[in-house]
This record gives C-alpha cells, sequence and structure tokens, in this order.
C-alpha cells in the first residue's frame, strides 16, 4: 500500500495537474498557451505525472531514480511529441548531472517518502529553482501514511522517527506478481516539509489539505464524486492529500 500506483494513476491525474501548473506559471510566462509557453523550463522531480507540464508546451527535464521510470516517460513524450529531456540519478546527486535553473520545479504523489532526508530535498528544490521560480508540490498526506493496508487501526508513527522496513508482493502494476521485495521508506510530518522548504529561504504561497484522493490508489476506497475517492468508514475524517506553492526570492 505504502508504494501507491504511481504509473497507473497518469491518465486520471494529468488534466487536475495541468490546471495546477498552468495557475503556477510566472506572469506572462505561458499562464496561456501558446509561444510563450515554450520559454518556460521546468523540473520534474519523479516521473510519473510528467505530461501534465509537458502539455502546456514547457521544456520539460524528468529526473526519476527508476529506469523503467525513465524508460515509460521517454515513451510518453515520443507518444505525445514533447521534446524533453530525462536524467535517471539519486536526487541528491542531481547536481552532478545538471547545470541548469528552471522556472518551475514540480513534484507529485509518492516522491518523498523514499528520501530520508528532506532538508537536502529543499536544498535542491532551492538550488535549481530560477530566482522568483515556482515550486509546486502534491502529495499523499502523512496522516494516510499511519494505518494499515485496511485503514483499520494506526501502524505507523506520523513523525519521521525512523526508517520504515516492509515486505510487499507484487508490484504496484500487478498486485499478484510472483515478486517479493523489501522497501525502505519514510514518514514526513507536513511540518517537516514546510520547514525545510522555509530554511532554504522559499516563500510559501498557498498550502491546502483534502479529504479525498484523486484516484482510487488504496485498498476498499470507494468513489464519492468525479476524481473523488474515500475510505468508506473514514468518510472526509482524515485529510488524503496535501498540496503547495512556493517561490523562490530574488
Amino acid at each position: 500500500r505504502r508504494i501507491g500506483d504511481r504509473e497507473g494513476a497518469v491518465a486520471e491525474e494529468a488534466q487536475r495537474q495541468h490546471r495546477r501548473l498552468r495557475a503556477a506559471l510566472p506572469p506572462g510566462e505561458g499562464r496561456h498557451q501558446g509561444r510563450a509557453a515554450g520559454r518556460i523550463a521546468a523540473l520534474r522531480i519523479g516521473l510519473a505525472q510528467g505530461q501534465a507540464v509537458a502539455r502546456m508546451g514547457a521544456q520539460v527535464t524528468g529526473v526519476d531514480l527508476s529506469d523503467q521510470a525513465i524508460k515509460n516517460a521517454k515513451l510518453l513524450a515520443k507518444q505525445i511529441n514533447q521534446d524533453a529531456d530525462f536524467i535517471c540519478c539519486d536526487l541528491y546527486s542531481l547536481a552532478q548531472h545538471l547545470d541548469k535553473q528552471f522556472d518551475i520545479v514540480f513534484t507529485s504523489y509518492g516522491t518523498i517518502g523514499w528520501l530520508p532526508d528532506l532538508e537536502k530535498w529543499a536544498k535542491v528544490i532551492h538550488q535549481f529553482l530560477k530566482p522568483k521560480g515556482k515550486f509546486v508540490f502534491v502529495e499523499f498526506h502523512p496522516v494516510v501514511w499511519m494505518f494499515d493496508d485496511h485503514f483499520k487501526e494506526v501502524a505507523y508513527n506520523y513523525f519521521n522517527t525512523e526508517a520504515i522496513i516492509e515486505q510487499e508482493s507484487g508490484t504496484y502494476a500487478d498486485r499478484k506478481a510472483d515478486l517479493n521485495q523489501e522497501y525502505i521508506g519514510w514518514n514526513h510530518p507536513t511540518s517537516e516539509v514546510l520547514t525545510a522548504l522555509l530554511n532554504q529561504g522559499l516563500r510559501l504561497n498557498s498550502f491546502e489539505e483534502f479529504d479525498y484522493s484523486p484516484f482510487n490508489s488504496f485498498k476498499d476506497m470507494v468513489q464519492v464524486g468525479k476524481d473523488k475517492f474515500r475510505i468508506p468508514h473514514l468518510g472526509n475524517k482524515i485529510p488524503m492529500v496535501f498540496a503547495l506553492t512556493a517561490t523562490k526570492e530574488g
């Protein structure tokens, strides 16, 4: 459950990310699609919904640790005729592979749970943003990761106290696959996320929490509206997603 259905959610989430990113564009730099949009340089950390920025006409550079994610992203870029660059590396070592800054840095769903140190994460974001550039982030809420697979009881700490080691059978693409793997992840409270960004001097523009998931990626979910899914016995009692935008001063 903690892995989530990353690539499987691409089609459902693309339009929502597209609208959020358009709203985040710097004034006069492609807020409306057209020639101006081609001047926007966007860095996508994690490639699950990378076409959201690509379809805006932005020049996209995508980064992911997974060879398979890079392969899928290249295939998608070819399908939508998008000229994009892709880098396969550990995010913390990105400066060894990339030497430019971007108008937008964007990341979403299932990224920070693989990272032990958000101070380093925020430093990378700051380093690759242009002055006055915007960071756009949407992620599953850390409250979600506290529960067991069926959301019946609290099984994990809300705070980042230690690495979480789990055994999983199958894969996110095929739950019945004859494959058993060990995964290591970290839960990061929203305070840790915000503090890491503020420590780098980023100015917080917006912060929102949502009582639903935009796609059906956890067990036993029910649809309660268009692009809205919840855990039946929890209803709207817990936050499931949070989103924020921040600006690099300059």
